[in-house]
């Protein structure tokens, strides 16, 4: 069976910028029917509409939509409005998360349970949603991180609740493969986004952006998002067979 982009529904969670609007408007240059790019705030709608111009400028079809993922109610609005306006989606992706880099000893209540909600939860909800809505034959993939195959400190809050996406898409791909459907996740390393600087010291920046087999080759020695995307959309079209699976794809940063 042939998978392509072309004339393909396709939802995106956490849309708006970096890699997930760069994804966008690659499924748009590739001939997606139409792309809804999900926000989670009213500071990402400029980033939001920004992107919908991009898609419409292409002449596939577009929609934002801003909800808080973490609440269960607006992961389901979010499928009943991707329905609504264009039908039932091909494709689902999920770029949702949130990290902290901090010592477990200082890492509070609330702390944990906001990364739980965010990197946890959303995704354990998004695939419930996808698995109800996407058609046969599609496609649901979710990011994750490479630190899943690291032996580190400091992140025990963000790779800890990140982790149980692992099985969560093992589980989705056991449960949904009688209707032809692939569910992945991908790794990346540490990406050259406002995601990653905001939480490293100078000193950590240093040392990330050495730290894989392919660094010194690369432009900003991290993972960019072009790096990414090829793989999101391979799992999502001619990689289809590769199901239940996350691959980390970050240079040569961690393996597992």
């Amino acid at each position: 069976m042939e998978r392509t982009i072309k004339d393909k529904i396709v939802v995106i969670a956490g849309g708006a910028k970096n890699l997930g609007g760069l994804v966008a408007r690659d499924f748009a240059a590739r001939g997606a029917k139409a792309i809804v790019v999900h926000h989670h705030s009213a500071e990402t709608a400029k980033d939001a509409a920004d992107t919908v111009a991009a898609i419409e400028a292409t002449g596939a079809k577009a929609l934002t939509v801003q909800a808080d993922l973490t609440v269960v109610s607006e992961v389901e609005r979010l499928f009943r409005e991707t329905e609504a306006a264009f039908g039932r989606p091909d494709i689902a992706l999920n770029t949702v998360g949130k990290v902290l880099k901090k010592p477990m000893l200082d890492i509070s209540e609330a702390e944990y349970d906001t990364m739980s909600d965010v990197n946890a939860k959303t995704a354990f909800f998004f695939l419930k949603e996808a698995g109800k809505s996407v058609n046969d034959n599609g496609a649901i993939c979710t990011l994750v991180t490479s630190l899943l195959g690291a032996y580190t400190p400091f992140y025990s809050s963000y790779a800890g609740t990140k982790a149980p996406v692992e099985h969560f898409t093992r589980a989705a791909s056991k449960e949904f493969g009688d209707r032809g459907i692939s569910v992945t996740a991908i790794g990346p390393g540490p990406m050259d986004t406002p995601f990653f600087y905001g939480q490293e010291s100078a000193e950590a920046q240093a040392y990330h952006k050495s730290a894989a087999a392919l660094s010194p080759i690369s432009k900003t020695g991290l993972t960019d998002i072009e790096d990414i995307a090829p793989w999101i959309r391979f799992l999502v079209t001619e990689g289809w067979w590769m199901t239940g699976q996350t691959i980390l794809v970050n240079g040569g940063y961690t393996t597992k």
